[in-house]
């Protein structure tokens, strides 16, 4: 899954990547890749069960898309099995009073992962560039700067042995128009619907615009970018895995050592 990530300094064309991409899947199309799927969702389990009980390495996701992308998707089918003791998810909303009285970052930091966890942003500290420049709702030269700020503060996460994996679930319009209305359709899936969602599909040229140079700006060696195609489900979940289980393995994680000497023990 290389081939999804975004080296540093890259421009992407967000509007010439094929959404409904499948490259990179098992011969087999989507039965294949879901058995695929079942096996990283296993090692993922024993991984996370060892970044858990050594308590040294720390692991970042982020997840942005657009509306409909599958963000929750992706947390639900991805992170399946995982010991919920050792993993956290966090949504970044529009900031309350108390947030917007500190910077732009101190919330963020607040729901960084501490040692031995898994922190799963849906949405994040990428909000405070993307939005904002989109809707108009600071000064640009304030939202310019927070790509510098944004890669110190990455930085200094990964430098406190935190693993850091950036992902955009990149769908289409049509996508994105076909999953609404099932929202709307499916009185279910209603809640889900937000008059907003309909704003911001309004501006999607501007947001492509905003994801592009965020790509260029922010995607580091050590904080990487993946664009994911995102159109079919299956697939997304198989690359975030595939990336995920990838960086775990590299971490090389051997279990703990018992805190006793256990070798005189003979249970009866």
């Amino acid at each position: 899954m290389k081939r999804y990530r975004i080296a540093p300094g890259t421009r992407v064309d967000l509007s010439n990547v094929n959404a409904g991409s499948t490259k990179g899947a098992p011969k087999g199309g989507k039965k294949a890749t879901e058995k695929a799927f079942a096996d990283l969702n296993a090692r993922l389990e024993v991984l996370q069960e060892k970044l858990w009980a050594n308590h040294q390495h720390k692991v970042l996701v982020v997840l942005q898309g657009m509306d409909t992308s599958g963000k929750d998707g992706t947390i639900s089918h991805v992170f399946e099995g995982v010991n919920p003791m050792g993993v956290q998810v966090a949504a970044f909303k529009a900031p309350s009073p108390v947030e917007r009285d500190h910077d732009f970052l101190w919330r963020v930091h607040l729901r960084a992962p501490a040692s031995g966890e898994m922190v799963i942003f849906n949405r994040s500290h990428y909000e405070d560039i993307l939005a904002v420049r989109v809707h108009n709702l600071v000064p640009e030269k304030v939202w310019k700067a927070r790509y510098r700020q944004i890669n110190d503060f990455e930085r200094l996460l990964a430098e406190a042995d935190t693993v850091i994996l950036k992902f955009f679930l990149h769908i289409d319009r049509d996508e994105q128009k076909k999953r609404l209305q099932e929202r709307l359709d499916d009185p279910r899936k209603r809640w889900k619907f937000r008059l907003g969602d309909l704003e911001d599909r309004a501006r999607w040229d501007d947001y492509m615009r905003a994801y592009e140079d965020v790509f260029a700006k922010t995607s580091t060696h050590h904080a990487p970018w993946y664009l994911v195609p995102a159109n079919k489900k299956w697939f997304r979940n198989l690359v975030v895995a595939s990336v995920l289980v990838d960086a775990l393995e590299k971490l090389d994680m051997k279990p703990p050592e018992p805190e006793e000497d256990l070798s005189h023990v003979v249970i009866e």
